[in-house]
């Protein structure tokens, strides 16, 4: 009998004659039996195949903390891309990206308590240090100030050591431009029980709402947003200095609010559509 050949061999047919042979497209169509939006449409789809590839290639060597789920949303949500679901998904898996190393996941905690829910930009900051070494093995810490809202990042401030002063002039450096916020998160570390701090809340009208010893949890916000930092910034670099970890910071505190897709705000970053 006749032997059948698919559309897809006659489209590879049809685009080698167009590139080979020189001829015209729409010839090419009409001796392969194929219509020119068929022909049209391969290709187009194609190029797209190859700019999908990119991007995930690119986001994925960049942010290595990343998987699927970041990687679209910032596709889609931040640089515009209409591509759908289930085929960027295709795409990466065909990229053994889903077979990357990714960090373990820590045990199961109880359930947590029932967090005070932000409505409002301003409603509750969410206070906490992280700890690092720089090459030389020297210690350092960081502030890490947030608005539990948008899970916005306000402030990283870097120092050997940040005493209960240190906190107070990050706070005040942010109320110059914001609002104060309705209560301030944190646990009960030395600085925050202060009666420093305490008198400064008090001046400024700011509840502060202290965690139960040993329940991080209950800080949950900022819990999550310390393992963003410490895999999206800490862990990929290796610090010589202080001035290093603060040009660091800042820059990727800026990335954190403007570009980096989050999964508690749809997948958008924080201050995007604000």
């Amino acid at each position: 009998g006749k032997k059948v050949v698919k559309p897809s061999l006659r489209k590879k047919m049809a685009y080698e004659a167009v590139t080979q042979k020189a001829v015209s497209i729409r010839f090419a169509c009409d001796v392969f039996q194929i219509s020119e939006t068929c022909y049209r449409y391969q290709h187009q789809s194609e190029d797209d195949n190859a700019l999908i590839v990119d991007w995930l290639i690119k986001l994925t060597d960049a942010h290595r903390d990343w998987g699927f789920g970041l990687c679209f949303a910032y596709i889609r949500n931040v640089k515009g891309f209409k591509f759908n679901h289930k085929r960027v998904y295709r795409i990466y898996c065909e990229l053994a990206l889903n077979l990357r190393i990714k960090p373990k996941r820590r045990i199961k905690r109880p359930v947590p308590e029932v967090l005070k829910e932000p409505e409002h930009t301003n409603d509750i900051w969410s206070l906490d240090f992280m700890h690092d070494q720089m090459s030389d093995g020297q210690s350092y810490r960081l502030l890490n100030v947030i608005d539990d809202y948008k899970r916005e990042g306000l402030a990283m401030e870097v120092g050997l050591s940040l005493p209960a002063s240190r906190v107070i002039r990050t706070l005040d450096r942010l109320l110059e431009y914001r609002n104060a916020p309705l209560s301030i998160r944190c646990d009960n570390g030395p600085e925050f029980t202060s009666h420093e701090f305490q008198a400064w809340a008090e001046q400024k009208g700011i509840r502060i709402d202290y965690i139960q010893p040993g329940k991080p949890q209950q800080n949950a916000y900022i819990e999550r947003y310390n393992r963003t930092v410490r895999y999206g910034l800490l862990n990929q670099n290796l610090f010589n200095n202080l001035n290093d970890v603060e040009d660091y910071a800042t820059r990727w505190l800026w990335f954190y609010n403007h570009e980096r897709p989050h999964q508690a705000n749809g997948g958008k970053p924080p201050l995007m559509n604000i």
